[in-house]
């Protein structure tokens, strides 16, 4: 979707391998899921094959949340089904949505899809915005006009309401396949999926704590890594608007994927790349997202009240110049 960390451990491409030491198996399943890459590391006393595992996992997150795929349950309800009765996963994504839209003031707002499309960053089809057609569609936008009801059905106070879980719904899926993982008894592993990660234990092979690396936003052809943190028992997060934008062909204007749903307009602010920790991915997923729509003095202010949450935020000051800013708690995680 928009994140920018690499995990420099994995191997592109679609494969399972498993290396034997004496201190365990280290397996390898790589490949693509939710328009996106994963990998996923796990170390077990005895070799596993995941990939079927793995597989169904994402079978059931698309058939509940993806908006890409017709057939979905937010599909048909986005196209007017009112008879959906949604499942555990959906109303566990609906509920903590819910309490982010809350504690973020809107700025985490999963019926933003209606102008995330219309500007082009969405599986529908994008159209020629002015101020006055942005006004029209911001009646569409508001958590607080969709609710579910007894039975588990979703009631829109509009029929043009347009639901979108993509902010959430990929780090939901990790915490969905970490959950898989502990039902077997694995115990130290890294999953990986389009650069929002979750660590557990310890790399025991190597005897060393999960690194991972974060991109430096400013780098624009090439990748390369900003900054290393350890990762134990903490999910994290990435946004940024430096490689998801379009540029508008007659105008040469740019256009960030970033949508600001208090304005219905895309989001060109000083803000480069936001990545956050959290208990679960889900969090971190949906919070980095509200970030980026944010003023800088709005989000510093949140990150300093909310104590569940780590941040590191990169963003130009009134001098153009790059300038860092990380919790305490973050700080401490830095590779020196």
């Amino acid at each position: 979707m928009r994140n920018y960390l690499i995990i420099g451990l994995f191997i592109a491409g679609l494969s399972i391998s498993c290396t034997n030491t004496t201190k365990g198996y280290r397996n390898d399943n790589v490949g693509q899921a939710l328009g996106t890459t994963y990998s996923i590391i796990t170390i077990t006393p005895v070799e596993m094959d995941l990939h079927k595992d793995i597989d169904s996992v994402f079978a059931v997150i698309n058939k509940s949340l993806s908006t890409y795929i017709p057939e979905s349950d937010i599909s048909r309800i986005n196209t007017g089904d009112s008879s959906v009765v949604v499942d555990k996963m959906f109303r566990e994504v609906f509920k903590l949505s819910k309490e982010i839209y809350a504690e973020t003031k809107g700025y985490f707002d999963p019926t933003v899809g209606t102008l995330v499309n219309a500007w082009g960053f969405g599986p529908e089809h994008q159209i020629e915005l002015d101020s006055l057609k942005v006004d029209s569609l911001l009646k569409y936008v508001g958590f607080d006009k969709v609710m579910l009801t007894t039975k588990n059905r979703v009631h829109k106070t509009n029929a043009n309401i347009y639901l979108d879980f993509n902010a959430i719904a990929k780090g939901y899926s990790i915490d969905r396949l970490a959950a898989m993982l502990k039902a077997k008894g694995i115990e130290n592993y890294l999953i990986e999926v389009g650069g929002e990660v979750i660590a557990k234990g310890r790399n025991t092979i190597k005897d060393k704590s999960w690194i991972v690396g974060i991109d430096d936003p400013e780098m624009q052809t090439q990748r390369a890594s900003k900054i290393l943190i350890h990762l134990n028992n903490r999910a994290l997060a990435s946004s940024g608007n430096y490689r998801k934008f379009r540029i508008d062909k007659a105008t040469g204007k740019k256009y960030v994927h970033t949508v600001n749903p208090k304005t219905g307009f895309t989001q060109n602010s000083n803000t480069l790349a936001v990545t956050i920790l959290a208990n679960n991915c889900a969090t971190a997923d949906a919070y980095a997202t509200a970030f980026m729509a944010m003023d800088l003095d709005e989000a510093f202010k949140l990150i300093n009240t909310n104590k569940n949450l780590e941040a590191y935020i990169v963003y130009l000051d009134e001098n153009g110049q790059t300038q860092e800013f990380l919790t305490k708690g973050f700080k401490e995680l830095v590779v020196e």
